[in-house]
C-alpha cells in the first residue's frame, strides 16, 4: 500500500469515527430533549393548578423548577445546533427566500418575551424592497434568534433592541443592536471562541452555555458571510 492509499484509507477511517461520534451526540441530546419535555410539561400542570391548589412556597419552588429544566432544553438544543453545524459533512440546503418577510416572523416570536421583560423590539424595515437571498433559512432563522434572544437576554427594563437590514453592493446586511449592558473592549476578540462567556454576561445570567455565538458563526461561515 503506497502512501496515497494509506493516507485515503485513514481519513476514510476518521469520517467514519466522527459520523460514530455525531449520531451518539444527536441520539443522546433528542433523547434527553424528549425526557426534559415531557418534565416541562408535568410542571407546567402544577404551576398552572390543573393538580390542585399551590401554597405560595409551593408555586415558588414549581415556578424555580420549570425555569431550571427550561435552561436544560435550551442547552440541549445548543449542543444538538453545536453538532449540526460543526459537521461540514452535512449539507446546507440553500435557496433564494425573502429575507424581510424571514425577519418579521423571527421578531414576532419574541414580542410576548418582550413585553413581559419590558424591552422594546424595534424591527427598522429598508427603504427598498430587497432582493431574495440565497441561504438556508432554518440555520439563518437560528442566527437570527440566537443574536436577537442574547440582546433580549442581557437587557434590562426600557433597554431597546434593534434588527435592522439593508443592501451592501451584491449582498445583504443584518445587524442586531442593543442598550443593554454590552462587551466590554477586552472581551470582544473571545466572544465566538466554544464556551466562552464574558464575566459582565454571567453576572448578568449565570445560566449559559457559551455556544450561541460559536454556532452563530459557524453558520454565518458556511453562508459566506
Amino acid at each position: 500500500m503506497d502512501e496515497l492509499e494509506k493516507l485515503k484509507l485513514e481519513n476514510e477511517q476518521l469520517k467514519k469515527m466522527n459520523g460514530v461520534k455525531s449520531d451518539l451526540i444527536s441520539i443522546s441530546a433528542h433523547q434527553l430533549r424528549t425526557s426534559l419535555s415531557a418534565l416541562k410539561w408535568i410542571l407546567k400542570m402544577f404551576i398552572d393548578e390543573d393538580l390542585g391548589k399551590l401554597s405560595t412556597e409551593q408555586g415558588s419552588f414549581v415556578r424555580k423548577a420549570y425555569n431550571s429544566n427550561e435552561r436544560m432544553i435550551a442547552l440541549v438544543n445548543d449542543l444538538l445546533l453545536l453538532n449540526h453545524t460543526e459537521d461540514t459533512t452535512i449539507p446546507y440546503k440553500f435557496e433564494k427566500i425573502d429575507i424581510l418577510n424571514l425577519i418579521e416572523q423571527t421578531v414576532f416570536e419574541f414580542s410576548g418575551e418582550t413585553s413581559k421583560k419590558e424591552v422594546e423590539l424595534i424591527l427598522l424595515k429598508p427603504e427598498i424592497q430587497l432582493p431574495p437571498i440565497n441561504c438556508d433559512e432554518k440555520m439563518i432563522r437560528v442566527v437570527l434568534q440566537n443574536l436577537i434572544e442574547n440582546a433580549i437576554k442581557y437587557s434590562s427594563q426600557k433597554d431597546r433592541v434593534f434588527v435592522s437590514l439593508k443592501q451592501s453592493d451584491a449582498n445583504v446586511e443584518i445587524s442586531v443592536h442593543d442598550t443593554g449592558i454590552g462587551i466590554d473592549e477586552k472581551d470582544k476578540d473571545q466572544i465566538f471562541l466554544k464556551f466562552f462567556r464574558a464575566p459582565n454576561a454571567i453576572e448578568k445570567d449565570v445560566v449559559g452555555s457559551g455556544l450561541g455565538l460559536f454556532t452563530t458563526k459557524n453558520i454565518v461561515e458556511r453562508h459566506g458571510g
